[in-house]
């Protein structure tokens, strides 16, 4: 049985080496992206302009700003024990547009969110 066990594992140790290889690969080609990697964000897309939105909600009330959600300019976003969004928004206080910046973190199976940061006029 034990060398059943080894010949098996002596076949399948190069398969299982070069497919992490390729996966890795990929990956750096820009391919598939892997929980943990920083990617690129689409602004237009509803959830992220949800988020940016609550995140100058909340930067107005804890720092008792009248700041105006304008738009996401752009940013990425990151999986870890849900999604991390890095973003830069415009928004607008007094008839001054400003850009700022935002970490958002999302679990949304939990109904948690919780700005991690806001630093602007940037």
């Amino acid at each position: 049985m034990r060398h059943l066990f080894v010949t098996i594992l002596i076949f399948f140790l190069p398969f299982l080496y070069n497919f992490s290889f390729a996966l890795g690969a990929r990956t750096l080609a820009g391919g598939w992206n892997l929980t943990g990697d920083w990617t690129p964000i689409d602004a237009s897309d509803p959830m992220v302009i949800e988020i940016g939105k609550f995140a100058v909600d909340e930067h107005d009330k804890d720092d008792h700003m009248s700041l105006q959600f304008e738009k996401v300019v752009g940013g990425e976003s990151q999986v870890v024990a849900g999604t991390q969004y890095n973003i830069t928004i415009t928004a607008v206080e007094g008839g001054v547009e400003n850009n700022y910046v935002a970490l958002v973190w999302d679990k949304p199976w939990q109904k948690f969110r919780q700005l991690m940061s806001f630093v602007g006029p940037v």
